[in-house]
């Protein structure tokens, strides 16, 4: 992950169409793409209006009241996948049925509902399916689901209020030194492993290669962390600059975060604009941890959003 990412100036470049062709072209011909160079041509600027529109929803967000925030961040981050999608796919979009959202939400219940136990349904088609399959390489989601609270404890800017509220730890930090990194060799206890186990388990989970050290202190390994958009199943906390390892090792450990923040948005954007009054006493009454969890989501997927799409291109 690139440490000299400056927020929306580094977009900059890609608002060329000199330099978004270029970009596009490589891409393609990385991936064996016919006619890289007429695709790229046709492309650019749809690619670079995929990419403006995204920034001025997200620009229009940040001024924005909380009530309307999920659904201009969520239509700004469909924006911006869909920029990293004709990297990808230039014949995007094929077919209105990949125009769908990719998943749905159950009935809401109107008595004691609260946000951390509703779930999300994955669905055949659409965004999120066609996002997870051609940028992810991820198959077969469809009749998936996912509750709210299990996403939002796979999100690392999160840890600190979970902590506050709940005294719960959902990330162990990992430590970077001169050597390598490492993690305290209390995991192995939040996982109920062995150290070996706890080592097997991180080698054949890990989406890059890696070596570990001799420490009887510490689980300390050695690898290239910049390799990689996201090395999985490590995650970058965006707020405290630093890597840390998830510890619900549930069904969504190994989902990349751009689908965790695609999910959460798609539900709040979904509430904030068909559940008025359960989402106005919410913001007005703030009755329970909801609020918090929302509202600190919300503050951090502003600069988080943006921050994952430009690691992905830049990553190509």
């Amino acid at each position: 992950m690139s440490t000299s990412y400056k927020e929306w100036n580094s977009y900059t470049l890609f608002f060329s169409a000199e330099y978004s062709q270029a970009y596009l072209k490589k891409c393609y011909r990385k991936i064996n793409i016919d006619q890289p160079d007429m695709k790229s041509f046709e492309n650019c600027y749809p690619f670079m209006y995929y990419l403006e529109h995204g920034k001025l929803y997200y620009e229009q967000a940040e001024k924005s009241p909380l009530a309307i925030q999920p659904i201009l961040l969520f239509y700004g981050l469909v924006h911006l996948i869909k920029a990293c999608i004709l990297t990808v796919e230039p014949d995007y979009p094929e077919t209105t049925a990949v125009l769908a959202h990719g998943v749905s939400t159950r009935k809401r219940k109107k008595q004691q509902y609260s946000f951390t136990d509703d779930e999300v349904k994955f669905q055949k088609n659409g965004l999120f399916s066609l996002m997870a399959e051609k940028m992810f390489h991820m198959k077969q989601l469809e009749g998936d689901k996912a509750t709210m609270g299990d996403v939002l404890e796979l999100i690392p800017e999160l840890s600190g209020i979970y902590s506050d509220l709940r005294g719960k730890q959902i990330f162990e930090v990992v430590t970077a030194a001169e050597s390598g990194f490492s993690l305290p060799i209390s995991i192995i206890d939040q996982f109920h492993m062995t150290e070996n186990r706890f080592k097997e388990f991180f080698q054949t989970k890990s989406s890059i290669p890696f070596s570990f050290v001799e420490d009887p202190n510490l689980i300390r390994f050695e690898a290239n962390l910049s390799e990689a958009s996201e090395p999985l199943p490590l995650k970058y906390n965006l707020e405290e600059q630093h890597y840390v390892f998830p510890l619900n090792k549930g069904d969504l450990f190994l989902f990349p975060e751009l689908l965790l923040h695609y999910l959460l948005l798609y539900n709040l954007g979904m509430i904030a604009r068909y559940e008025t009054e359960w989402w106005s006493e919410l913001i007005k009454m703030m009755p329970n941890e909801d609020y918090p969890l929302i509202q600190s989501f919300l503050k951090s997927t502003l600069k988080k959003g943006p921050y994952l799409i430009y690691q992905y291109l830049m990553n190509k």
